[in-house]
């Protein structure tokens, strides 16, 4: 017995020894995982902004022909990554006047002029938004021993509002060339030295382009069962063929569609979103339709940080389409005048320029537009548009003196009448005081006019709506009813009486 406890106990012993000696195994690779926690990079802002697509400029890299070492793809896009990254963390700094990230894209010496920059904007209670929107480099030199790289960046488009107090001062848009030293640290290329050497302000026009005559005679579109979600999984080529049939066979010769900008997958614009988008094209073509594309629709950050992923978006659409025989115009976006209150009126003006050049130098033919809530918001930027839009909802007794009044101070360019109707929504919400033989009144009214002054258009709309998303309007019952009723068909597909009125 004493023998068989002796054994006993040997045995716990050597158990306990075996867990002591994994314990301290265990414990000194924890230790050893502390000790390294702050090599690891996915700890640092510096991965957590490599993982988060915030910031693509076009980028364009002359051949390499670099004095010293050849550099590997990999380790140009290495080096193209941190240079963009490095631009980011500065523009960030300068609009909020913290050094946040600049330790891990700037050596110690290149962090100086920064930080008193910082210093100085805070003292003078100033920030700057800025962002560049497109570079172009040259690898000039790449060391034997691979630790550090000289680029030219010529062409430098940037864009830089300074505000003070709150209020902006300079508004600036230039094209730069830049000489950058880069240092290899810990994995990670850091600048040096980053030296602007030479700059211009950025005056590019482009011509006046019109495709837009008074022969235009179109409405806007969403197919009956999903409007404003037309490009969702329920798309469905056989109902938009169908329904280009009736507004062909009605007389019309154009449709005003709208690209959602992130469902569309926003500055990573998903493929099979692009592909119905030209089925719709292809459809419209082929029932002798032309097509008016609008941009970035719910979509409402004009915030300069972000202009760089909104050009990818449009890039990716207007580059695919810009050859498509559908294809009339490009209108930027859906009453962005209704975001002036809550953005600024500057900022959204602002965005609207620079969306406006960053598409005309990519599309070369085809006319911009920019389709306002009103006829009085349509006056702003009338000189950067190829034809003027605006959306009418007033009294229809009006249109005619606004649309002469429009036509005194446009008298160079088109305007269009992009949106206009009337609801034949009769219920509680309006105190039962719509018809349908109302609603054809006013469209017999308005093409009156519109054949009298010559006014290129697009009603509103084909189809009643038995639901409408409350992005759309909002929730509200009295918003969201009349809403559902602008159609020349109902919610079968049965005209109207104002079905008769939808053409002169």
């Amino acid at each position: 017995m004493v023998k068989q406890n002796k054994n006993i106990v040997r045995v716990a012993l050597g158990v306990s020894y075996i867990l002591m000696i994994a314990l301290l195994v265990s414990g000194i690779g924890a230790i050893f995982a502390y000790l390294n926690t702050g090599a690891d990079r996915s700890k640092m802002l510096h991965t957590e902004i490599k993982n988060i697509e915030q910031y693509l400029p076009k980028v364009v890299w002359e051949p390499l022909n670099n004095k010293g070492r050849k550099m590997s793809f990999l380790t140009l896009d290495a080096l193209e990554n941190d240079y963009l990254d490095a631009w980011y963390v500065k523009n960030l700094a300068y609009q909020t006047n913290t050094k946040t990230g600049i330790e891990d894209y700037y050596t110690e010496s290149a962090r100086k002029n920064i930080y008193q920059i910082i210093a100085a904007n805070k003292k003078a209670k100033t920030t700057i938004a800025a962002t560049s929107l497109s570079h172009h480099i040259t690898l000039d030199f790449f060391s034997e021993d691979g630790q550090i790289a000289v680029i030219t960046d010529e062409n430098v488009l940037e864009y830089k509002r300074v505000l003070r107090e709150g209020q902006v001062v300079l508004e600036l848009k230039e094209i730069s060339t830049y000489k950058v030293v880069f240092l290899l640290e810990d994995g990670f290329w850091r600048i040096r030295h980053f030296v602007k050497t030479a700059s211009k302000e950025y005056d590019k026009e482009f011509k006046n382009r019109s495709l837009i005559t008074e022969e235009l005679k179109g409405i806007n579109y969403y197919p009956q069962k999903n409007p404003w979600k037309m490009f969702t999984d329920d798309f469905d080529a056989s109902i938009l063929d169908k329904d280009f049939k009736i507004i062909g066979d009605a007389g019309l010769n154009t449709i005003r569609v709208f690209v959602p900008y992130a469902a569309f997958g926003a500055a990573n614009v998903q493929e099979d979103k692009v592909d119905k988008l030209g089925v719709l094209l292809d459809l419209a073509a082929r029932n002798k339709l032309n097509v008016m594309i609008t941009l970035f629709d719910f979509y409402g950050d004009y915030s300069v940080v972000n202009w760089t992923l909104n050009q990818r978006h449009a890039e990716k659409i207007v580059t695919r389409f810009k050859g498509h025989k559908a294809l009339l115009a490009w209108d930027i976006k859906n009453e962005p005048d209704l975001d002036f209150e809550s953005r600024g009126e500057l900022s959204v003006k602002s965005w609207l320029i620079s969306m406006i050049h960053h598409i005309k130098s990519i599309d070369k033919v085809h006319p911009v537009t920019i389709g306002w809530s009103n006829a009085t918001s349509a006056l702003i930027l009338k000189d950067n548009v190829d034809f003027v839009s605006f959306h009418y909802y007033k009294d229809v007794d009006n249109l005619a003196a606004t649309y002469q009044k429009m036509q005194v101070a446009i008298p160079e360019k088109p305007i269009v009448m992009s949106e206009f109707g009337k609801s034949s929504y009769n219920g509680f919400w309006n105190l039962y005081s719509g018809s349908e033989n109302a609603q054809a009144a006013y469209h017999q009214k308005s093409q009156d006019i519109i054949v009298k002054n010559k006014i290129p258009n697009y009603a509103w709309t084909l189809y009643d709506f038995n639901q409408i998303p409350e992005e759309v309007i909002g929730g509200y019952p009295w918003r969201m009813n009349p809403q559902k009723k602008y159609g020349f068909l109902d919610e079968n597909g049965q005209k109207k009486v104002s079905f008769s009125f939808i053409l002169k």
